[in-house]
């Protein structure tokens, strides 16, 4: 069995910016308010135009050129996203049309916030195997098409934006050391979107009843992302069989500053080893992970060889680990 390795990222967000001032314009909230509550300061929000595919687009392209990979030499298209463009075709089959990925598979997953591990531990699966040598994982989100923008309690918290991430073969003990996925569907109502699949079909009055943008009580997700991502590092350091100390930095779904240094205490990590980037995006679902991570590389916060952890947690539930030696 052949390991795995990311051998190029990138990451897009859209131009415009909300600030935490424009909301105290739009509903009644304030800039400390939500900075105290959330640690996030401004989001990029799409324009009417931008669909989940032109985000991940210019993200793939990114991590091509950052991984010296021409589109052609795709084996496989992997986009985790809450918010394709259309219900079908998928999401990815429209990036490998515009890539020009000729002899690329292409597929969409969805596990909200966890999308971007689930796709880098399929990604693995199947380089290991031997079926792949180059698989591109992108996540999008254009999170701000299903915030109810009326709701103070939700609306404050997403952004969008997209990030990928080129995977190929890697010498043993190198590259992606571990994954770890769960998921709980015994909690699916605590942060969901109503109507638009099969179950609550489009019609005037769930539209009217506004069952289109997300729903979250918010105070119970809070609790249980908390236990479920330090579980999910806990298991993912033991299954790489490394210790908390020995990590370089813990990259985790930027949802909540709050829950983010909730983990890292619980790991027992400093502050100088976890990255935040949630006050410049928001909660960008799938697409956080992913746009942190290529920050931290091109900042240095992330060398060759060091060993790194990611971690998420999103609806349905579902939660995941990836540890690995960059």
């Amino acid at each position: 069995m052949r390991s795995a390795k990311i051998v190029g990222v990138g990451s897009y967000a859209p131009p415009r910016i909300l600030t935490n001032e424009d909301l105290e314009k739009m509903v009644d909230t304030s800039n400390e308010w939500i900075i105290a509550r959330t640690g996030i300061r401004e989001r990029h929000i799409a324009d009417d135009k931008t669909a989940a595919s032109d985000l991940a687009l210019e993200a793939a392209r990114r991590a091509l050129e950052d991984a010296k990979v021409n589109s052609e030499e795709l084996d496989l298209i992997i986009v985790a996203t809450v918010t394709p463009d259309f219900v079908f075709p998928a999401t990815a089959c429209l990036i490998q049309d515009r890539l020009g990925a000729k002899k690329a598979a292409a597929f969409d997953l969805e596990a909200a916030c966890s999308g971007f591990i689930y796709g880098l531990s399929i990604a693995r699966g199947f380089i290991a195997s031997g079926e792949y040598d180059t698989v591109l994982v992108i996540a999008s989100e254009v999170l701000s098409k299903i915030t109810d923008w009326e709701d103070r309690t939700t609306c404050i918290l997403f952004g969008d934006g997209a990030g990928a991430a080129v995977l190929k073969p890697a010498e043993e003990g190198q590259g992606i050391l571990s994954s770890y996925l769960r998921a709980d569907g015994g909690n699916w109502d605590l942060l969901r979107i109503p109507a638009g699949g099969s179950r609550i079909l489009a019609t005037h009055d769930s539209i009217d009843k506004r069952l289109h943008y997300m729903k979250m009580e918010g105070n119970k997700v809070f609790k249980i992302a908390v236990q479920s991502m330090q579980e999910a590092a806990l298991e993912g350091m033991k299954r790489a069989g490394v210790k908390a100390e020995e990590l370089s930095l813990l990259i985790t779904h930027q949802a909540n500053a709050r829950i983010i240094n909730a983990v890292a205490k619980r790991l027992g990590l400093p502050s100088e080893k976890v990255y935040i980037n949630l006050d410049r995006y928001g909660n960008t679902s799938a697409a956080s992970i992913p746009l942190a991570l290529d920050e931290a590389v091109k900042k240095g916060r992330i060398k060759k060889g060091d060993l790194i952890i990611l971690v998420a947690f999103g609806g349905g539930f579902t939660w995941a680990s990836c540890v690995m030696r960059w």
